[in-house]
């Protein structure tokens, strides 16, 4: 719409109008710059005066409040209620500003009072993982266990970010490894990954198996890398039954056929790569040995694995290397192939085979081979200790301590294996 202003008193009264308008508009900037100045500064009274400046931001309300209720010298949260009330009446529709209510209710032991807040935050935003994390928490906290589990399983279901944490402050809220996993986690694969992790990491076994099992019976893809930290584990407290059936499940979940170990060495003519972990082999190449796949030794099965050492440095060897479970007491017969080839230094390669898990119980050492040999076979008798679960088989090469030490020139292994000696023999504790 266009208008015309003939008279010089209504361009007058124009130009006043647009000075007041124009004037008012740079007194609220003015008002609403040094409010946020105010509640910028860090200081209680310039805070509320900041807040009084602009009543109707529900922000300067809630952080007055918090002030009030986080202050390290004085806390106090009844006055940090009356201004999360004031935040709640600006903005009725901000789930932060309920749950900062919530809190501060909870703080003062009025916890009807900070349910109903929570219950606010929760019809504001009924699908904020935030929202569901802090009342599941606080549910917890107050002893309301099955609803505060309910609300934490929908937080990490929203936001599986939130799973490390749901795991560790579920656990040590009760320590109910069937509550964490029943209630508090949504039935998913990431889930019971994570709890494994988690109990895997502070060294309880039983737990673990129990979020194992659970991830199991979902039939979902595990891959091999992905349980190996969990089978050290129970290698390392000696639980060989565990493992054995993890061990079969943990290649089936990752699509790997399990090859049939009458001789217990898995993989012992080395016809399949590396497994790392485990009851497969294991192999990390040192600095001055390589690592290849060569053709079979005397069985003419498989491969064999070639070992190239490089005469550049005094190489420490204890690989490769295989856990084996055993009977305890029982006798086994141990067998492999070697080959050498201008095999440097007075300190070769031979097999060691222990008990990993009780000193001493089981110490094997075979003869050590040096210069050029055609395949040999090696073999010897192994007596299990009375507490013996575990056997580690590996390749060993002890550093030279000799001043011309540089080992160099080739190995070859193939066809090891482990087998009882006889069903009836046991050696007596």
């Amino acid at each position: 719409m266009e208008f015309s202003v003939q008279s010089r008193t209504q361009r007058l009264l124009l130009l006043v109008a647009a000075c007041i308008v124009s004037a008012a508009i740079a007194l609220q900037a003015l008002q609403f710059w040094l409010a946020g100045r105010s509640i910028e500064s860090g200081r209680l009274d310039l805070m509320q005066r900041g807040a009084q400046l602009v009543p109707g931001n529900g922000e300067s309300w809630d952080r007055v409040g918090r002030y009030w209720q986080l202050d390290f010298t004085n806390p106090d949260s009844k006055t940090a209620v009356q201004y999360y009330l004031k935040a709640v009446h600006v903005d009725p529709n901000s789930s932060f500003y309920w749950m900062d209510l919530a809190s501060a209710y909870e703080d003062t032991g009025d916890i009807a009072r900070a349910r109903s807040a929570f219950d606010q935050a929760e019809a504001v935003y009924p699908i904020s993982a935030l929202v569901a994390w802090n009342y599941g928490n606080f549910l917890v906290r107050v002893g309301d266990y099955d609803g505060g589990y309910r609300k934490v399983q929908k937080a990490v279901h929203t936001d599986p970010k939130l799973l490390p944490l749901a795991i560790s402050r579920t656990w040590r809220a009760t320590t109910s490894v069937s509550d964490l996993l029943d209630k508090a986690l949504p039935p998913d694969r990431e889930a019971y990954l994570q709890a494994l992790n988690f109990f895997t990491s502070i060294h309880l076994h039983d737990a673990a198996l129990l979020a194992w099992r659970k991830l199991i019976a979902l039939r979902q893809p595990v891959t091999i890398a992905e349980t190996l930290a969990f089978q050290d584990s129970l290698i390392a407290a000696d639980a060989a039954a565990d493992e054995r059936t993890v061990w079969r499940q943990s290649l089936a979940a990752a699509g790997i056929a399990e090859q049939d170990a009458p001789a217990l060495i898995r993989n012992g003519d080395f016809a399949h790569d590396f497994i790392n972990g485990g009851l497969g082999w294991r192999w990390a190449a040192p600095p001055g040995v390589s690592a290849s796949f060569d053709s079979p030794g005397p069985s003419r099965q498989g491969r064999s694995i070639r070992l190239d050492f490089t005469g550049g440095a005094n190489v420490s060897l204890d690989q490769p290397a295989q856990f084996v479970t055993v009977e305890p007491g029982r006798a086994y017969r141990f067998h492999a192939w070697l080959r050498t080839d201008q095999i440097t230094t007075e300190s070769g390669v031979q097999f060691s085979v222990v008990d990993p898990n009780h000193n001493g119980d089981v110490n094997l050492l075979t003869d050590n081979l040096t210069g050029s040999h055609n395949w040999t076979s090696v073999e010897a008798n192994v007596a299990a200790g009375p507490k013996t679960h575990f056997l580690l088989v590996r390749l060993l090469r002890p550093p030279s301590r000799l001043f011309d030490n540089k080992i160099s020139g080739t190995v070859w292994v193939s066809d090891v294996s482990l087998v009882p000696a006889d069903a009836g023999a046991r050696r007596s504790p």
